[in-house]
């Protein structure tokens, strides 16, 4: 196959994302879809296309919140904006993976 363009790519992640839960489904597997997906793109495509400016923003944001222990928006949680409290969910748990296979990969390496 050949890619003429980003959506040629991202049609091949879509199918890699229905065949992982489908596998998961049928043969009763709980492979991680991100991890799944991630594993496979070297043999497609450069990870690069995967990098956006909003993104790294909201991962920047989320960091900084984190690390000061500052809200990103004025107000409480309840105040938070819907969207920002889901980015702020997904970008925790991505790191939470992140750290638990960074760990898995040390340990490893120490026998």
């Amino acid at each position: 196959m050949s890619f003429k363009n980003d959506e040629d790519v991202w049609d091949i992640v879509h199918k890699l994302i229905k065949e992982t839960r489908e596998v998961n489904k049928e043969m009763g597997k709980s492979f991680d879809i991100a991890s799944s997906v991630a594993s496979q793109i070297s043999f497609f495509a450069c990870k690069n296309i995967f990098l956006s400016s909003e993104c790294q923003q909201d991962i920047s944001k989320y960091t900084y919140c984190k690390d000061f222990s500052v809200p990103a928006y004025k107000g409480t949680y309840g105040e938070q904006p819907n969207r920002w409290v889901q980015k702020s969910l997904i970008i925790k748990n991505a790191l939470v993976k992140r750290d638990n296979r960074l760990h898995k990969k040390q340990m490893d390496a120490q026998g």
